[in-house]
């Protein structure tokens, strides 16, 4: 039966689980725990919060059964909890900073492929030997340290690989302000890097 329902499509497994079949359901989660958690381990980079949101996001799918229209895709939709609920737990423990502008327009020429090419090296799986923890540690900081907004697209994009349209749903914004922020994110994190290499090479 396990093997049965891992067969099925997310659309079938949530009728399922409507029909009151709770396997379907760990199935789901067995599905998504990994790259939930994943995300949220980015976003929020503490552990007791990515506990607590990884908990509520699947209790919000669990008690939202009835209401959950099987037309809609899943994934995008489970996100898009986590992504609320981790920003509210944020707003509870601490004062949000607001990027300026001004403050970035000088960081220097950045391109998508030289953030692709850094951020890569921050993908860790457990079962994956890491020989560059100096880097990885430096994008996890400069990530942690990113306003809110521009860490949660920056995260959507390049970790989880959602599509500008999925990201707008996620966010509940518009695809325009999905582009010019994720662009902002991006002189925003090379600006962070250049800078600390910069500093390194002083040192």
């Amino acid at each position: 039966m396990v093997s049965h329902l891992r067969e099925q499509s997310d659309a079938q497994l949530i009728e399922l689980y409507q029909q009151g079949d709770e396997r379907a359901f760990r199935e789901i989660v067995d599905r998504y725990k990994n790259s939930l958690y994943g995300f949220l381990r980015r976003f929020l980079n503490q552990q007791d919060l990515v506990e607590d949101v990884f908990q509520d996001t699947f209790l919000q799918l669990f008690i939202s059964k009835a209401s959950f229209d099987t037309n809609r895709p899943l994934r995008p939709w489970l996100f898009t909890i986590a992504a609320n609920k981790a920003k509210d737990a944020l707003r509870k423990i601490q004062r949000h900073s607001t990027i300026s502008l001004g403050a970035i327009a000088d960081s220097g020429e950045a391109t998508v492929d030289d953030v692709v090419n850094i951020l890569k090296s921050y993908e860790m799986t457990p079962d994956q030997e890491v020989s560059d923890d100096e880097t990885k540690a430096l994008v996890r900081k400069i990530i942690a340290d990113m306003p809110e907004n521009l860490k949660s697209i920056l995260i959507l994009a390049y970790f989880e690989q959602f599509s500008y349209k999925q990201m707008a749903e996620i966010l509940s914004i518009p695809i325009g302000t999905v582009k010019s922020r994720l662009h902002t994110a991006v002189v925003h994190f090379m600006g962070k890097w250049k800078a600390i290499n910069r500093s390194n090479d002083i040192l």
